[in-house]
């Protein structure tokens, strides 16, 4: 894994993504250039306190996540959201008439629900006068929830925010060719029986009756994710082996972690139709190298390294988490699990660097707050595939990548594995787009809780060539 990127550069990075490590803003409406991170008085550790309101995570939740098209099947998405923010209430016994508002984060948005967040908040009971709205930015959609929040907190808009996520791929919304809804519209508008008949036989031709099923590819690129994570995994020389070794560490920390009763945050879930509430992820499958090399490439065939087994499912699932002011969380009696100190969102290249978003965030968040990996004790990634994870890890330790692409004069280092993703991560647990973000945010605050340790880095990527990147540290004991 600590191999350097190949020599081989990805046709199309031709411009370096602008990066000064000299510069970064400070998080005060003064927007003067903040001074590196101090250690507070006499302990030894980073302060990282400024002039906006501090915000905390006060707890985070989430249902099981679940293969789609198993437990979950004959709900809706609104519902499993409506369930998350119920748990959440019930978990952390918040007076509903204390949320300002609700933002909840999707990406296959259910139709008959396009404000999600709306819906499931007015179904848990949240009271009728917090707005909700709903947020879409492929896998970082809850992480978008979370910072949203945060601006409505530290702008003095709001004191308390549920911020939450929804996938469901049971139900991925699938419709009719394009010529079968303009028959369909005319059919509508028709004026007589004739006319009708005539469109209604005219609606029997295979080219109005063929279903439009929404699509996995890039809209810009046509691409699909996994074609693209097979050529960066290539790009970066990250072979098959080395992807199914980390895709067998991701189910066994998940499968340690579930064991031992580390993942608090999820929260067991009623069903319709079932006598017995949800309780667990059912994607995670703690196997062997051996057992994964089996697998047949699923995107480039037959030569490709991206299969079934060392790539993230679908899954349907949904998050949400109490997110406040540390005073408003004070005055109710709270004691806050985290600080949610700073943010990045990243775009680059949607073709060649669509999944390296961490890669150029992970650098960005530490320098505005004067940091270094060395600074971070806990590191929880979304983990997309095996090899965009690889690839991630080795740009970032890549002076090459680093200076070529990043504009950086050195490359940014290795990250150690010892402090990253040690619950599992997407790969094992599951990733319902929209939800994921919530559940990094949680399992870091958790972690950092558990281990001791102040500082943890969150990072994802995304569909667009998008990325974000969080520091959350430790509330105080």
């Amino acid at each position: 894994m600590a191999s350097l990127w190949k020599a081989a550069v990805p046709v199309g990075l031709n411009s370096p993504a602008r990066f000064n490590a000299g510069t970064v803003r400070c998080l005060s409406t003064s927007f003067q250039l903040q001074q590196k991170a101090k250690p507070a008085g006499g302990t030894g550790k980073r302060d990282l306190s400024r002039g906006l309101r501090n915000v905390v995570l006060v707890d985070g939740v989430r249902t099981p996540f679940l293969k789609s098209g198993t437990d979950y099947k004959n709900m809706m998405p609104h519902d499993l959201q409506r369930k998350a923010i119920q748990s959440l209430l019930e978990h952390t016994q918040i007076p509903k008439e204390e949320i300002n508002n609700v933002i909840v984060g999707t990406v296959i948005q259910e139709v008959k629900t396009s404000n999600i967040a709306r819906e499931a908040a007015l179904g848990a009971g949240i009271p009728q006068s917090a707005p909700a709205h709903t947020v879409t930015q492929a896998c970082i959609s809850s992480n978008q929830a979370i910072t949203s929040a945060w601006n409505y907190i530290t702008t003095g808009h709001s004191d308390c925010v549920v911020a939450g996520g929804v996938d469901f791929m049971s139900d991925a919304p699938i419709r009719f060719s394009r010529k079968g809804r303009e028959i369909l519209i005319q059919m509508s508008r028709a004026k007589s029986k004739g006319e009708l008949i005539g469109l209604a036989l005219q609606m029997m031709s295979l080219k109005a009756l063929t279903p439009d099923a929404p699509s996995v590819a890039e809209f810009s690129t046509n691409e699909v994710m996994g074609h693209s994570a097979d050529r960066l995994a290539g790009a970066f020389g990250v072979s098959r082996r080395e992807q199914d070794e980390y895709a067998v560490r991701s189910h066994s920390m998940a499968a340690k972690a579930i064991k031992e009763g580390l993942l608090t945050d999820v929260m067991p879930t009623s069903v319709p139709g079932k006598a017995d509430a949800v309780v667990v992820d059912n994607g995670v499958r703690p196997s062997s190298v051996e057992d994964f090399s089996k697998l047949k490439p699923a995107f480039i065939k037959p030569h490709g390294t991206i299969t079934a087994a060392n790539a993230s499912f679908l899954t349907d699932g949904a998050s949400a988490c109490l997110i406040m002011s540390e005073e408003k969380a004070l005055a109710l009696g709270y004691k806050p699990k985290a600080y949610l100190r700073d943010w990045v969102y990243v775009a680059q290249d949607p073709k060649d660097q669509l999944l390296l978003g961490p890669a150029y965030a992970t650098p960005k968040v530490l320098g505005r707050n004067g940091l270094t990996i060395q600074d971070i004790d806990c590191f929880e990634f979304h983990e997309a595939f095996a090899g965009q994870i690889l690839a991630n890890l080795r740009a970032m330790d890549s002076d090459l990548f680093c200076q070529k692409w990043m504009g950086r004069q050195s490359k940014v280092g290795a990250l150690p594995l010892d402090k990253f993703n040690l619950w599992g991560g997407s790969l094992s647990l599951g990733h319902p787009f929209g939800a994921t973000g919530v559940r990094l945010v949680t399992t870091a605050a958790n972690r950092l809780a558990k281990e001791g340790g102040q500082l943890a880095l969150v990072a994802a990527c995304a569909a667009g060539g998008q990325g974000h990147g969080m520091i959350v540290e430790a509330y105080p004991k």
